[in-house]
């Protein structure tokens, strides 16, 4: 018999996606996730998605010594790509939060997560308490139709005084609105002295389009990496 599974091609996947960032309502939206949940590691490896690796990379740069009680927050983490790219670091304190109980239950089956909560980012404050982590990472989440940008103070409120923050978002054409919002709020809470860019990588090879409008000139969309430090309580007196 056919292995239907492993038989999935580009075209197939294109229409998941579309349909991953359409703005529709929040529950309608977990409802997707939930029904993608068994299919989604398989597809995004077809989009080619590098965005956890990438984004993993970014924070291994800054906690060069002993990772392993390094504390960090998935957040969006869908699946567990971000974890398992963490883990090959030696990150070993890893937390995740996600809006979808079917998705949290594919990472829990991966067996890299400490703890794990179910959160509807954006509309409710985050489940964690103030300056719990080291790092904070959101890969995935922020784009048009998916996490709210008002979700951005709350991952600043539960990182630690001296840790880090890494958001991705992509900077293809259906999510530039998205995008510049984004880059506004980043930029108001940097006013505003609690925390500083510390890093931004542009990568043109995000994931494969799965549009014609955006695969003009490369087959691939292009993304963008922030990494912020939160300022210490010296520091945002200062500022």
């Amino acid at each position: 018999m056919e292995d239907v599974t492993n038989s999935k091609t580009f075209s197939d996947v294109k229409k998941v996606v579309a349909s991953a960032h359409r703005n529709t309502s929040a529950a309608d939206k977990i409802k997707f996730y939930d029904s993608w949940a068994s299919n989604y590691d398989q597809d995004v490896g077809i989009l080619e998605y590098r965005a956890p690796q990438l984004a993993a990379q970014s924070l291994v740069r800054h906690f060069p010594e002993e990772r392993s009680n390094v504390q960090v927050l998935d957040v969006a983490c869908g699946t567990g790509l971000v974890a398992a790219q963490l883990n090959k670091y030696g990150f070993g304190i890893i937390h995740g939060i996600d809006g979808s109980k079917t998705m949290l239950e594919q990472a829990k089956e991966k067996g890299l997560y400490q703890d794990l909560k179910q959160c509807m980012m954006g509309n409710d404050p985050l489940p964690v308490v103030t300056a719990s982590y080291d790092a904070v990472i959101i890969v995935g989440g922020l784009s048009e139709g998916q996490v709210p940008c008002s979700v951005i103070p709350e991952l600043c409120r539960v990182t630690k005084p001296g840790g880090y923050i890494c958001m991705t978002t992509r900077t293809n054409t259906s999510n530039i609105t998205y995008w510049r919002q984004l880059q506004g709020m980043l930029k108001q809470l940097e006013q505003q002295g609690l925390w500083e860019q510390v890093d931004v990588q542009q990568v043109n090879e995000w994931e494969k389009a799965v549009s014609e409008e955006e695969s003009t000139g490369s087959p691939y969309i292009s993304g963008i990496i922030y990494l912020y430090k939160k300022c210490t309580l010296q520091q945002s007196q200062q500022t």
